[in-house]
């Protein structure tokens, strides 16, 4: 090839990769320009798919586009997670994940039908979602002074429920005894509706779950509330101390909720819709909509995310090997 070709070639070369770097900008700067879908792969009405549609129904207007909510459950999110990573990486398909998917499951399961590591790319947090320790109204103990000492005192007679072997309830609890020395017996459910009729019942000494689950339980005296796993207090419940502020330190624990997308989705496409819900998230009636939720608003960047997962996962995976803990 002479100089002049190899010249030619080089410039058309130079050329094609301006033109698809261009298309590629011109659609991000026209998306969405049709609706666009979130997988929840929960049930409807849990605390991870109500202050999802909170967000979508705001980026909607934003967008003059719809944001489809699409309940896909079972298998602890994984069948939801599934279909996102088979899906067309083009940010039409995107995923509602918790701390379970990304940070828990990886290591309670030993295979999963996607790679966790390469099957998607972070977009941004929507909220946090702090947990609660609650205790039956007949539970002797008041506080977590006393619950400490009470359960010092009875090794392995304190019962704490969960919504299954694994999930985030049970090792916040597991985070729990580590931080305060403490050695209580695990109950789990199937699911922590069955687990919170039972706290109520008292036929289980104490439950950890989200604020969104058990607040109105504790504002009715249904239960009674000990702490909540955030480092501040939560707006919901503003007369129930922080773990740090009883004595437990380096016991914060609980969930969050963020969003993903398949990866190869256009990264123009990741910041734009990263960007959207950073401007929305701050917006006055979606803040108050999750804060009346037990949530707490805060969204991220895709960096910051995915240094939220990898640091979740090296906390949560280490309990789970110690323990040899399995799914169910």
């Amino acid at each position: 090839m002479s100089t002049g070709e190899k010249f030619v070639t080089s410039k058309l070369s130079r050329g094609v990769l301006f033109l698809g770097g261009l298309a590629v900008s011109l659609a991000a700067a026209a998306y969405p320009d049709k609706a666009v879908t979130w997988i929840v792969p929960f049930p409807p009405g849990g605390g991870t798919d109500i202050s999802a549609r909170t967000v979508a129904a705001k980026l909607a207007e934003k967008w003059k586009q719809s944001v489809v909510i699409e309940n896909r459950a079972g298998a602890a999110g994984i069948i939801g997670a599934d279909a996102v990573s088979k899906a067309r990486p083009d940010g039409y398909t995107l995923l509602i994940v918790n701390v379970g998917i990304t940070s828990i499951n990886p290591d309670l399961y030993p295979k999963l039908p996607y790679d966790p590591d390469t099957a998607f790319t972070p977009i941004s947090l929507l909220c946090e979602l702090p947990f609660v320790l609650m205790a039956s109204p007949s539970f002797p103990p008041n506080s977590v002074q006393e619950l400490i000492a009470y359960a010092k005192a009875n090794p392995n007679k304190v019962t704490f429920a969960s919504s299954g072997q694994g999930g985030s309830p049970h090792l916040t609890a597991e985070i729990f005894q580590i931080a305060t020395g403490t050695r209580l017996t695990h109950v789990p459910y199937k699911g922590g509706g069955p687990a919170m009729t039972d706290l109520m019942a008292g036929h289980v000494d104490l439950l950890f779950a989200s604020v969104l689950e058990g607040s109105g339980h504790i504002k009715a005296g249904k239960l009674k509330g000990l702490a909540v796993t955030h480092a501040q207090r939560s707006p919901a419940l503003p007369d129930v101390p922080t773990l740090a502020e009883t004595g437990v330190k380096n016991a914060e624990s609980g969930s969050w909720i963020a969003l993903l997308a398949p990866r190869g989705t256009p990264q123009p496409t990741l910041d734009k819709v990263a960007a959207d819900i950073r401007e929305v998230v701050q917006q006055a009636d979606v803040r108050e909509k999750l804060i009346a939720q037990g949530a707490v608003p805060r969204a991220s960047t895709p960096a910051e995310l995915q240094r939220l997962i990898e640091a979740d996962r090296a906390r949560y995976g280490r309990i789970i090997r110690d323990k040899g803990l399995k799914a169910e």
